[in-house]
């Protein structure tokens, strides 16, 4: 009687292994969508174009295969139910929460007082415009805080009424950029030459005198 209770469970299917695989991917693939930003300092072509199609194709087969283990509820358990939930919840979370928003946030606290001094050195003078080819950007390079994606360079304007530093989040093709901006006191975001010829589609206000842009 024991052996065939043995037999049995042993023969009896296991679910596990298809858990772990799903929770793995479910888990890489949040990650990809709330650190992107993080990202921004990678060719920007290379992240739109290769990884981010890969993982959502991965995270589609996963949804799939998934599926196809929900026959076996009939005959092994419900517990064969738990990877096709785990995709589904991973997709919820994709569709409803602001994974982007939290992303910005963090690098906006996380940097701050990096950048902060950074802007005070600029006003100071003591950070000037060093690349030849625009005179409107700083190299920070490696002797500096990463701050600004697309090689820590910063961009400037000295204005009438003070200084304005963008922090770039992303530099992406055909001169779209995001970023943190700050004005000086007083100041108005869309006054910053970047915005010239078109004001910009995205203006969130982080804090005093610090804005989210993007062109």
């Amino acid at each position: 009687m024991a052996e065939a209770i043995s037999k049995t469970t042993a023969a009896a299917p296991s679910v596990r292994a298809a858990l772990v695989a799903t929770i793995a991917i479910s888990a890489f693939t949040l990650s990809i969508a709330t650190f992107e930003l993080a990202m921004a300092d990678w060719p920007s072509g290379f992240v739109l174009l290769v990884i981010v199609p890969l993982v959502a194709l991965l995270f589609f087969g996963c949804i799939v295969w998934s599926a196809t283990l929900l026959v076996k509820i009939r005959t092994s358990g419900a517990k064969f139910a738990l990877p096709f939930l785990t995709c589904a919840l991973t997709l919820a979370i994709l569709a409803y929460a602001p994974l982007h928003q939290i992303a910005l946030q963090q690098n906006f606290y996380w940097h701050r007082e990096s950048r902060e001094r950074i802007v005070a050195r600029v006003e100071a003078g003591e950070l000037k415009p060093d690349v030849s080819y625009n005179h409107n950007l700083i190299a920070l390079g490696d002797r500096e805080p990463n701050v600004s994606a697309g090689g820590n360079d910063i961009v400037v304007e000295e204005a009438d009424e003070g200084t304005y530093v963008l922090f770039l989040t992303t530099r992406g093709l055909k001169h779209y950029f995001t970023g943190f901006l700050r004005v000086p006191p007083g100041g108005d975001p869309k006054k910053f030459f970047e915005f010239e010829h078109k004001p910009p589609s995205q203006l969130v206000r982080y804090d005093k005198d610090w804005y989210f842009v993007a062109n």
